[in-house]
């Protein structure tokens, strides 16, 4: 396979790319923000591995900025909850759209959002995506009636959309398959696991001294740092072939997504067996069909269904979905049981989480380390077996308790199980991906986490408020409690479900695929442009 180089290839050259030829092996590699060298052409057969970058400290601290401002958006809210349900007079109901409203167009638009990374330039998705996270972080901060405020959290999921799979992707298509990915991802995936339980740290922080408007203020001057760094250190790295984007894909995901939370969510008024209900999750269903159908006719599809095949892949995309279904609720209830049950102040319960961060930090690092020698599965079984029995150990929490005695050991096991399974679920997922599809993969993989996490925190909510309702008196700090560990039980079925389905499904050791569309293609198709 050839090199497909830009129209003016000395000019960009120059501004963005470093080409070393290897006779003995063959290979080509690409590097980020430096002059040419030299060019050399991969002999036939031999793999291409991923361009080695410059400075490579320096992308990953970008990527991981990236990351960190979408992950915090994520749960730094949860602890604000509180505060702004009796500020902007939100109804109980209506809370969870606070979240919601970030994760479901997060979710629905990441497969678009992938794909715009891959035609249209990492360096540019990146520094679109971060200026918009700005404005739209500004913009809910002065939110001054529940709808602004819903408006603005999902426009932050519309720039975060963007944000994420672009810092994966670069990633995958900047550290070569193996030790140095393994590293890599083994950083990025401590962000991004840290980053949740920090979240929560921050938000009681910054509610607490400041006001709940701060958790959304935060992510400007994050922006403001994070663009001119991507500007000096990204390369705009594309697919050479530009086909028209699928919209049409997009909208009939999101609103496949959207329709199907929204049914969900109702079900703590409308019974499963209702008209209402069983109506809404019918038009879901058909809005996926309909999404199935033009992703089989259309030119360009926003989803190329042959990439599913591979089953790495499609075991991991299951596997992050059930994870984050029950991830994301146990945040939420943790934060309304820790205020509204035991009485702690924003601050007191960010400081909760502390130890939560640190688990997901140390079990991300273990697997860093072990996952080159015993391969994804063993470490993601056994990350994922950890994260099921802690999620049902919360589920054991009581309107009496106390933060050591109720919380502080679940935590520690659930967050080092999470932590071991982040990593290398990425890892799996991602491993012989083309590089001119690395967006899409990226994309699948926080569609799959992002869909989950609104899907289970919308069924999650509804068991607890099920539970508590049909409770002998439903106001009480038991019958909420009850609702909770509840929900907490779910959760910890929902991760199980996962370990099993990792250990089932998932290849012993995934290998990269040789032929077709291999290595060699992974830059054939691809070129950098400024």
């Amino acid at each position: 396979m050839s090199i497909s180089e830009p129209p003016d290839a000395d000019a960009d050259a120059d501004a963005d790319a470093d080409t070393n030829a290897n006779a003995d092996a063959g290979a080509v590699s690409r590097t980020v923000g430096g002059p040419r060298v030299d060019a050399g052409q991969p002999a036939a057969g031999q793999p291409v591995p991923a361009p080695a970058p410059v400075r490579a400290g320096l992308v990953l601290a970008v990527v991981c900025l990236c990351q960190l401002m979408v992950v915090l958006d994520i749960s730094v809210v949860n602890v604000a909850l509180p505060s702004i349900r009796a500020d902007l007079g939100f109804s109980d109901s209506g809370l969870q759209w606070v979240v919601n409203a970030y994760t479901l167009t997060f979710g629905g638009l990441l497969l678009l959002g992938g794909r715009l990374a891959d035609l249209t330039g990492q360096r540019r998705a990146a520094i679109a995506g971060l200026g918009l996270f700005g404005l739209t972080s500004l913009l809910g901060g002065l939110a001054q009636n529940p709808g602004e405020l819903i408006a603005a959290r999902a426009a932050q999921g519309v720039s975060g959309a963007v944000l994420l799979p672009v810092s994966l992707t670069v990633i995958t298509t900047t550290f070569a398959e193996g030790a140095a990915r393994h590293r890599a991802l083994a950083v990025w995936g401590a962000v991004a696991g840290a980053g949740s339980a920090v979240g929560v740290t921050l938000g009681g922080v910054l509610t607490e001294y400041l006001n709940w408007r701060w958790v959304l203020f935060v992510n400007v001057p994050i922006a403001a740092v994070a663009i001119p760094l991507a500007m000096a250190c990204i390369g705009n790295l594309r697919t050479a072939r530009r086909p028209r984007l699928d919209i049409a894909g997009a909208m009939l995901a999101t609103a496949a997504m959207v329709v199907l939370v929204y049914g969900v969510v109702r079900t703590d008024t409308y019974a499963w067996g209702s008209a209402r209900t069983l109506g809404t999750l019918g038009i879901a269903a058909l809005l996926a069909v309909a999404f199935v159908l033009v992703e089989r006719r259309v030119a360009a599809p926003l989803v190329r269904l042959g990439i599913l095949r591979s089953r790495s892949l499609s075991v991991a995309c299951v596997v992050i979905f059930l994870v984050a279904c029950g991830q994301f609720g146990a945040f939420y209830f943790a934060s309304l049981y820790l205020q509204g049950v035991l009485g702690y102040s924003p601050l007191r319960t960010g400081l909760a989480f502390v130890p939560f961060a640190l688990g997901v930090v140390a079990g991300t690092i273990v697997a860093g380390r072990l996952m080159a020698r015993v391969g994804p599965r063993p470490l993601l079984v056994c990350g994922l077996a950890l994260g099921a029995v802690g999620m049902g150990w919360f589920g054991w929490v009581s309107p009496d308790g106390g933060f050591v005695a109720d919380l502080l050991g679940p935590s520690l096991v659930t967050s080092v199980g999470l932590g071991l399974c982040m990593v290398t679920n990425t890892a799996a997922g991602t491993t012989g991906v083309a590089r001119d599809e690395a967006g899409l993969a990226s994309g699948l993989l926080n569609a799959a986490r992002q869909c989950g996490g609104s899907i289970g925190l919308a069924v999650l909510v509804t068991v607890a408020s099920t539970v508590t309702r049909h409770q002998t008196e439903p106001a009480s700090l038991a019958a909420v409690t009850t609702g909770y560990d509840r929900a907490f039980l779910v959760a910890g079925v929902l991760i199980g479900v996962a370990a099993l389905a990792a250990f089932t499904l998932l290849p012993s050791r995934p290998r990269p695929r040789a032929g077709g569309r291999d290595a060699a293609d992974r830059l054939a198709g691809a070129e950098i442009s400024a």
